[in-house]
């Protein structure tokens, strides 16, 4: 695992599928080609544009950004370029835009498929090297910086219903780098976790089942999620060791759905396994009404040889008690008041 930072952010790196990206970024940072950074919200799109600039030619120069979707707008297009005095109502005083403030640096523009089309317009020449005005100038102004932009979005969506431009795409993602979510780099999880935990309290640590239900939650708010669930936890426990009932129930729910996953997989593996037919015919029954058909009659064969005992039933079936009784609340109705009676026999 590494631990790096990048103007005050810090990575952690434990996954392949992150040594991979940095490589990448590594590899790009040295040029001055455009980049588009992709990703979910939150999987750390703005962490990989930092790194580009840390491992620039240009990293003792100014980093600037900007979150496009922020600002209405005229406000987008002031901060960018600047304005002078008078220029419009309230416009008491001259300011520099942006790319003047990052010249010879790195402009970082998140969320960029938010900007107005009039604004893509004028973003466009600016990237293809021309100077601009201030809003109400008369001097043009030359640009010299290296742009980074973000999204969450699918720009060539975007593209297609007239959203964005596909000139102004291109010469953005110059170089496209995809920030993979958090759910697909599971070695990963649980280092960010105690980085943000050790933010809160160093003390504090998660035991080995929270720490295995961070895991394998699904993480749809990647890394943003991950640490306001860590922030509650670490400033609501009432000792320094956070088990798995102190995480939230979306959570501890993700714990029963991969249970009664693996256990369905193991029962239809059973009864793969205990067909009389060719591997092409059983590949083609597998989830169809004749292999429900068959598993229902596995179950009941084997409650019927137990006697009826909930528990022994689902071990020689190799599954949960749990998902057992799911089954058999499934197969009530067909089965009529004989299901109901072995539904609460519960031999010890």
């Amino acid at each position: 695992m590494e631990t790096l930072s990048f103007l005050g952010m810090r990575a952690i790196i434990a996954s392949p599928a992150m040594r991979r990206l940095f490589e990448t970024v590594r590899r790009a940072a040295p040029s001055n080609a455009t980049v588009l950074v992709r990703g979910e919200s939150g999987s750390g799109k703005e962490i990989i544009a930092r790194a580009l600039h840390h491992y620039s030619v240009r990293a003792a120069k100014p980093w600037v950004d900007l979150s496009c979707a922020a600002l209405p707008e005229h406000l987008v297009e002031s901060e960018l370029f600047g304005f002078e005095k008078g220029a419009f109502s309230g416009a008491d005083y001259t300011k520099q835009g942006l790319f003047e403030l990052a010249s010879q640096g790195t402009l970082f523009l998140d969320e960029v498929a938010e900007l107005e089309p009039k604004l893509q317009v004028k973003l466009l020449r600016v990237l293809d090297g021309n100077p601009f005005f201030r809003l109400g100038g008369t001097k043009k102004i030359p640009v010299d910086v290296r742009l980074v932009a973000a999204t969450n979005q699918d720009l060539t969506a975007a593209i297609r219903a007239g959203k964005f431009r596909n000139d102004l795409f291109h010469r953005l993602a110059q170089i496209e780098i995809y920030v993979p979510p958090l759910r697909s780099r599971v070695e990963d999880i649980v280092p960010i976790a105690n980085m943000f935990l050790a933010q809160q309290n160093p003390n504090m640590r998660f035991d080995r089942e929270a720490e295995h239900l961070l895991r394998i939650y699904q993480w749809p708010g990647n890394v943003r999620e991950l640490r306001n669930i860590v922030v509650k936890c670490a400033v609501l426990s009432d000792s320094n060791l956070i088990v798995a009932e102190d995480l939230p129930r979306e959570l501890q729910e993700s714990r029963d759905y991969h249970r009664d996953g693996d256990d369905l997989f193991r029962l239809n593996t059973a009864l793969t396994n205990s067909m009389t037919v060719s591997p092409v015919t059983a590949a083609a029954l597998t989830g169809g009404a004749m292999l429900e058909g068959m598993e229902k009659q596995m179950i009941l064969k084997v409650l019927s040889e137990t006697g009826g005992h909930y528990q022994k039933a689902a071990e020689r079936l190799g599954i949960s008690r749990r998902t057992l009784s799911r089954k058999m609340k499934l197969y009530e109705r067909d089965l009529g008041p004989a299901a109901e009676q072995r539904q609460h026999q519960d031999c010890i």
